[in-house]
Parts: C-alpha cells; structure tokens; sequence
C-alpha cells in the first residue's frame, strides 16, 4: 500500500495492494493497522454505498458541527473525485484537489474533516462507496457549489451535470455563512 500526498493538506491518494490473476483480484480497502502505520489515525464509524449515472455530479457536501472524514473509492464504474479546502484560515482555503477513482485503477482518496466533498460520475454507472470518522448529521449538512467561479474546479463534463434540489441551491464559498465552515488548526 502506498499513500502519495496532494497540494491539500491531509487530503492523501491511497493505493492499495492488488493481487490479480486470472480468477479476478483480491485487495484490502482498509486494515486500521496498516494505515496507522502510515500515519493515518483513522476510527471509521459509518459506511455508506451509492449508485449513480453517467452525468449525476454529488456535492460539494461537508458537515459542520459533527464533520465528517471520508475515504472513498469506486467499486463499479469510474468518477471524477473532488476534495475542496473550506477551513476558515487555511493557507490552502478554497483550493481544489481532483482525481478520477475507478473500479480498474483501485485508488481510494481520503478527504479528512474541514473539507468539502464531491463527485460526478464519469462510466455508463458508478458504485461508490465511503468510510466516514462520523455519523450523518442532516442538521449539520451543507453543500457548496459545484461550480463555484472562485474555486474554478475544471469537471470533466461535456455537458451540465444532474444534480439534487438541495446541491442545485448550495451557497457559493464566499456567501456561505461563516459559522457553517470550520476552522483551520495546525494539529
């Protein structure tokens, strides 16, 4: 298993070791052990699976109070995964990380409490599944927008995505009401 860092502090690219041969493959998703190791303390408390289509785009949710970190990877299908900084005096606030997660390349992203979160889905169907460190909270749920001009995340959409009610009027970052975005600690 390797982790690889991203520009976001915290938010790290997982890629676990595949053993394939004709039969299919066999991995780990996750062992407390080996990420520890790796210097990922992580108690997970909430698993969560969803199943979308080509041009569904989720998100851009976090939690706050009760935030939620999140490691996350695709069982079926592939999706553009994004991880957005939204800690209030973070040097890397408003920044954006990206990555296609996919049934075939097996990375996972972990997306760590204080960050927005969101996906569209990029194959015919996606199965996607999530490790969460807290229960939901639908009282504490927020959503950002998923095109905000001010983070300018470059979605691989050829067209406008589906979205729910609730993320078609998400707030853009810089109307978000202060006491709904967490605060950056340099723990």
């Amino acid at each position: 298993m390797n982790i690889k860092s991203t520009p976001l502090s915290g938010v790290v690219l997982i890629e676990p070791t595949v053993f394939g041969d004709r039969r299919g493959f066999f991995k780990e998703g996750w062992n407390r052990k080996k990420f520890a190791e790796l210097g990922l303390q992580l108690d997970f408390v909430q698993d969560n699976v969803s199943l979308s289509r080509q041009g569904i785009l989720r998100g851009l949710h976090f939690q706050n109070p009760n935030p939620q970190g999140k490691l996350v990877h695709a069982l079926q299908g592939e999706v553009f995964d994004v991880a957005v900084d939204i800690r209030r005096g973070s040097p890397t606030f408003g920044q954006w990380f990206g990555q296609r997660l996919s049934a075939e390349n097996h990375l996972q992203l972990y997306i760590p409490e204080g960050f927005a979160h969101g996906f569209c889905v990029l194959s015919e169907t996606a199965l996607f599944a999530y490790k969460c460190t807290d229960f939901y909270d639908p009282k504490a749920e927020h959503s950002l927008r998923w095109d905000d001009p001010d983070i300018g995340i470059d979605w691989p959409l050829n067209r406008p995505p589906i979205l729910s009610t609730k993320d078609e009027a998400a707030y853009r970052l810089r109307e978000m009401p202060e006491e709904f975005l967490p605060i950056y600690s340099e723990e």
